[in-house]
């Protein structure tokens, strides 16, 4: 990565990281509307986040705005698409084609974001052979035979959560560098593998327990 888009890159705390793609959105919808530049609080007023907060994010990422007039749109979304690493296009294997994981090979929207899934894996023999919107399905046994015809280092997992540990493995085993963990359990990797949860039930847990408050 440029030192000219990212700077310090390695000491971005996380939250900014988490936030960074919600500014990057709400800049693109001002830009639909014929915006040319946006301030901090401008941003603010949409996604109810204070400005300082947004200000202090948008420091790790090279790009000065104009006082009194703010960022140029189009440069700043130039730069948080390359800061985010969205620009460049990250090839990935998705094992369990389920529910959860047949909706995410159907999500054309994720290659937006720099990620496409080439192929899955799952042991069912009804999928096994298929594909599913272009995208072919292998059995799980074949993928250290993949892994040497695509140039994958991401895994998606979305299998139950029984076996969730042992493909984990297999995927670090066969030369996945990095998981995106959409099952409940916290699996165990290497130190230099990097892992990102993204469970669903946790948020929907939150997500109760904040409704449940408020209706008392």
């Amino acid at each position: 990565m440029s030192t000219s888009i990212r700077k310090e890159a390695d000491k971005v705390p996380e939250p900014t990281l988490r936030r960074l793609p919600w500014y990057l959105s709400n800049i693109k919808l001002m830009k639909e509307k014929g915006e040319q530049y946006v301030s901090s609080t401008q941003i603010s007023k949409e996604i109810n986040i204070d400005a300082s907060q947004i200000a202090k994010d948008l420091s790790y990422v090279d790009i000065s705005g104009r006082t009194r007039v703010g960022y140029n749109i189009d440069a700043l979304i130039e730069v948080l698409e390359s800061f985010l690493g969205f620009t460049n296009m990250h090839k990935a294997f998705l094992f369990g084609v389920g529910s959860l994981g047949g909706a995410l090979l159907r999500d054309s929207g994720l290659q937006h974001f720099g990620l496409e899934i080439v192929a899955a894996f799952d042991v069912n023999p009804e999928l096994v052979g298929k594909d599913l919107d272009g995208i072919p399905i292998f059995h799980s046994d074949d993928f250290e035979a993949k892994m040497k015809e695509y140039d994958v280092n991401i895994g998606v997992l979305t299998v139950p959560i029984n076996i969730a540990q042992e493909i984990t493995n297999k995927m670090v085993d066969g030369g996945i560098k990095a998981v995106w963990n959409f099952t409940p359990f916290r699996i165990r990797v290497p130190e230099n593998i990097v892992v990102q949860n993204t469970s669903l039930y946790a948020h929907l847990a939150v997500m109760f327990n904040r409704l449940n408050f408020n209706e008392k």
